[in-house]
């Protein structure tokens, strides 16, 4: 896994042997964040990394200088791993880590992002209420996106807000936003 761009771009980070995350892809990353950058300045936006396993997307959001990045994981040598390589890249002044459950962490809530990324583990059941409790609390500014990663066989487009579905192979982003 590398950062694909901004202040550590090309910079690799090497999980422990004994992870069981399933880090997104470096082409999906790189793609996905192409359309990222085309609608936000980076520099002036909060986001929410959720299920963040490795801790990929908050690094690359706090490489491209995303000064307020939530990075929320359950598996405590998850979030022992994220919580070191935020120290080694120097991103504690950009990079919160908490270690809660997703459900619980937005459901306490009260922060709008402008960015809620999402990788839940891809066989999860139930992943569908996080787009419910997102809209429901209302935790996205008004221009902010919602983007889940998840299976090809899953579908969203029914869901209200939907914008689009971006497929990389096996990985496939549906896009949320409030306009």
């Amino acid at each position: 896994m590398r950062i694909v761009s901004g202040k550590y771009r090309g910079k690799h980070i090497v999980p422990p042997k004994n992870f069981k995350a399933r880090p997104t892809t470096d082409f999906a990353k790189e793609s996905l964040f192409n359309i990222i950058s085309n609608n936000y300045n980076f520099e002036n936006i909060s986001a929410l990394d959720l299920f963040s396993g490795t801790g990929g997307i908050s690094y690359e959001l706090a490489s491209r200088g995303c000064p307020d990045v939530v990075s929320v994981e359950l598996n405590p040598v998850h979030h022992g791993f994220i919580k070191k390589t935020i120290e080694e890249l120097g991103f504690k002044e950009q990079i919160r880590a908490i270690k809660q459950n997703a459900f619980i962490f937005l459901k306490g809530c009260n922060q709008k992002f402008d960015l809620i990324f999402a990788d839940p583990p891809y066989d999860m059941e139930g992943i569908e209420q996080l787009h419910d409790i997102i809209f429901e609390k209302n935790l996205l500014t008004d221009e902010g996106w919602f983007i889940l990663e998840h299976s090809k066989d899953r579908e969203f487009s029914n869901k209200p807000f939907f914008i689009e579905r971006r497929s990389y192979g096996s990985v496939n982003f549906s896009i949320f936003g409030k306009e």
